[in-house]
């Protein structure tokens, strides 16, 4: 035991001492500031990472800054998330469970205060919550802490940064987008663009480069205008969100690496994590998921995995010189660091479907100004024309594409634990937690590994003890809430962590709650399992059946954190509720008469929220004729069945990047087409009396579009393939929609 740490010991002290070499030096000028009486404070946060991806928790993806920094810091070995991007972030800046800010699901309003979809007033940031002690706060990278999806929906900004407490911010408000031509792009209240910016143009702009930039830009200006003063940096990556889009220098390094399948890299995930010891060697690793010897595409697959790891090698990269400007500018002593990751691995299979989007040779559509903005998550073409392609054997990585690289990388990446993003199990919410502080953590703790477990909410409750800060009971006229964390300041002396209350989760209906030991977790609608953590933290053996008194007290305490935390009832992230414009969620009709020209506004529109609907509708179309038949939503939600090209297409957008196309021949003439989105999420498409074309869809539209119903075109966001409005140039004698039996 003695030897092995001591092994362990040196091993990092070595690994320290070699990374702060590869940091390279910034080409801004360093100006030295004399140390502030507070300490600054640094989080920096990742996207849909797993537990096992960062090289001092075990992946073999070149991370040495963060390896640097785990080597003179703490690693939290039992850190908790909240499961999803949005939650996440909304419990990390205010201390509180997500719900009880409003986030308590995405960015919807669903009717109920713990679903609200944007941070309510009875909460405060971070950067709130400093502001009186002196602190200048910063943020960049991505927010996701209000509506952001479309134009009608980023002219609100009354909870962008600079509205809850921020300085300066430099970033995305929506959750998602390409990395080469961002969507919701904002420097401090301002929309812009990468490309009509005039404050940022680099050779070649790369999302992930342009947070470190600005987080770099940040730290330089801040020591030279406000060097008295201590500040907070909130570092919001993208990297590793999908889609995976990378530079070619940064997958270059990781060309073949992947070659050997997810078994090979998985089992030597967990054979460098029981020697790093953030593992325990008892434990049974979840179940290998996929087989390499049956996968259609190796070389896809492999490549997936090659621009993840280009994305999170990028990110720590830029970590690098976000480092070595801390030291250039005299702050790193007196900077409390901390890196963390939103969820865990995701297993969403944007982008890898069957409908493959065409190559072309030439580009598609016009090209953009550089004053037009992407809306959404997935942008219908690059700025330059070409069509974003997405499908199973599309390779990843440049602007043209948007694949995510699938559940099975995704197991590899949570190693050794089970489920992923979305789930309450130790795959969704497990995240490695690196603490740096050289003046607050003593030289004999550095390099060690911390068991205590800990969540979200202390992160806010550590940077309020340290700055030595109270948390206010009242903000701007509104009774706050009270704060739920708990500081994590006595476990970097190596001292315990004064917790009274379990940790608990909530997210679509997967719930959790773990004391001591002892973890009890549920799916949605699936019965309580009973773990221990200390033998089984990889929830391979279920005790609730022999421990029932235990299920029946936790599940207890459950279901009175929930009722007082605006959680219940269960369920409710699936309200058929309206949107924060407070607009009725659709018709309660069942049958819609429809012709050329008919527009049905969101209250008027067929109310398809997670119901089966079938579309019947007669048109004619010479040779060169096509367009919109009918369409209803966006770029996020909804449906269209439209004509281009010589093919009839119906498209289903059922959630954020989850898009589904059944596709047939439809020459000049007159035809009939049926449409129908089943209970089971299957799509058909019947033109004349030709037999059905089936395709297996990604289940029920789960919320009410916003865009309301056209008929002959579609002038909002483009559900289809294709630019808005796309008018039929055809006829259109007359269509129906009925919402059919569940």
């Amino acid at each position: 035991m003695q030897k092995s740490f001591l092994t362990a010991w040196f091993y990092w002290l070595a690994i320290g001492t070699t990374c702060w070499q590869l940091i390279a030096s910034p080409a801004l000028a360093a100006t030295k500031a004399a140390p502030p009486p507070r300490p600054n404070i640094v989080i920096i946060l990742s996207d849909d990472m797993g537990y096992s991806d960062i090289g001092c928790f075990g992946g073999e993806i070149n991370t040495p800054h963060l390896d640097a920094l785990a080597a003179q810091g703490l690693r939290f070995t039992q850190f908790y998330n909240s499961a999803r991007c949005c939650p996440t972030r909304a419990s990390l800046l205010t201390g509180l469970h997500p719900h009880q800010t409003g986030v308590g699901h995405m960015m919807e309003d669903r009717g109920h205060d713990g679903y609200r979809g944007r941070l309510n007033r009875r909460c405060v940031t971070i950067a709130e919550a400093l502001k009186p002690a002196g602190y200048r706060n910063y943020a960049v990278g991505k927010w996701h802490l209000t509506p952001g999806n479309n134009a009608k929906e980023l002219a609100d900004t009354s909870d962008w940064p600079l509205q809850r407490g921020f300085d300066r911010f430099y970033g995305t408000i929506h959750g998602a987008g390409s990395y080469w031509d961002p969507s919701s792009l904002v420097r401090d209240n301002r929309l812009i663009t990468a490309f009509n910016d005039p404050e940022y143009q680099p050779p070649v702009y790369y999302y992930t480069d342009a947070i470190s930039d600005h987080a770099v830009r940040f730290v330089h200006e801040h020591t030279r205008q406000h060097p008295q003063q201590p500040f907070f940096l909130y570092v919001a990556y993208t990297a590793a969100h999908w889609p995976m889009q990378a530079k070619e220098s940064d997958i270059a390094r990781y060309r073949g690496r992947y070659d050997a399948g997810f078994a090979a890299i998985r089992e030597a995930r967990w054979a460098r994590q029981k020697r790093l010891g953030v593992v325990d060697a008892r434990w049974q690793p979840a179940p290998i998921v996929g087989d390499w010897e049956k996968v259609k595409d190796r070389t896809f697959e492999a490549r997936c995995m090659e621009v993840y790891a280009a994305m999170v090698d990028c990110m720590d990269q830029g970590i690098g010189r976000l480092l070595q400007a801390l030291r250039d500018t005299g702050q790193w002593d007196h900077t409390l660091l901390f890196y963390l990751q939103d969820n865990g691995a995701w297993a969403e299979n944007i982008g890898r479907g069957t409908n493959v989007t065409p190559s072309t040779t030439q580009p598609m559509y016009p090209p953009m100004t550089v004053d037009a903005l992407q809306h959404g998550s997935i942008p219908r073409q690059t700025r330059d024309g070409w069509p974003v392609r997405q499908g199973y054997g599309v390779m990843p990585g440049g602007a043209d594409t948007y694949v995510a690289y699938g559940r099975e990388w995704a197991n590899v990446s949570n190693t050794p634990f089970r489920e992923y993003k979305h789930w309450t199990h130790e795959g969704g919410i497990a995240t490695p937690l690196i603490v740096h502080w050289p003046t607050g953590i003593p030289a004999s703790r550095r390099g060690r590994l911390e068991k205590q477990p800990g969540q979200l909410m202390d992160i806010m409750a550590t940077c309020l003890d340290v700055a030595g800060v109270p948390y206010p009971s009242e903000y701007q006229g509104e009774k706050i809430t009270p704060l739920e964390g708990v500081s994590l300041r006595p476990a970097f002396t190596g001292k315990t962590i004064r917790r009274q209350q379990p940790l608990v989760w909530e997210h679509e209906s997967n719930r959790a709650i773990r004391e001591g030991k002892w973890k009890l977790v549920a799916k949605e609608n699936q019965p309580w399992e009973l773990y221990d953590m200390e033998k089984d933290r990889t929830e391979m053996n279920n005790l609730a059946a022999q421990y029932p008194r235990r299920v029946q007290e936790m599940s207890a305490a459950w279901e009175a954190w929930a009722a007082r935390a605006n959680v219940l009832p269960l369920g409710t992230w699936r309200g058929k509720t309206a949107t924060q414009t407070g607009t009725p969620a659709g018709s309660n009709k069942k049958r819609f008469e429809l012709k050329p020209g008919d527009v049905l506004a969101r209250a008027q529109a067929p109310a398809i929220a997670g119901q089966p609907f079938r579309i019947t509708a007669q048109f004619e179309a010479k040779h060169g004729e096509e367009g919109v038949l009918l369409a209803q939503g966006g770029n996020t939600l909804g449906y269209a069945l439209y004509l281009k090209e010589g093919q009839l297409h119906f498209t289903v957008r059922t959630q954020r990047g989850r898009v589904t196309t059944a596709s047939v021949p439809a020459g000049p003439g007159s035809h009939s087409v049926v449409a129908i989105l089943n209970s089971k999420g299957e799509l058909s498409l019947t033109l004349d009396n030709l037999p059905p074309k089936t395709v297996q869809g990604q289940g029920l539209v789960t919320a009410m579009p916003v865009d309301g119903l056209e008929v002959g075109s579609d002038e909002n966001g483009a559900v289809g393939h294709y630019t808005a409005p796309f008018r039929f140039t055809g006829k259109i004698p007359g269509v129906t929609l009925e919402i059919l039996p569940p």
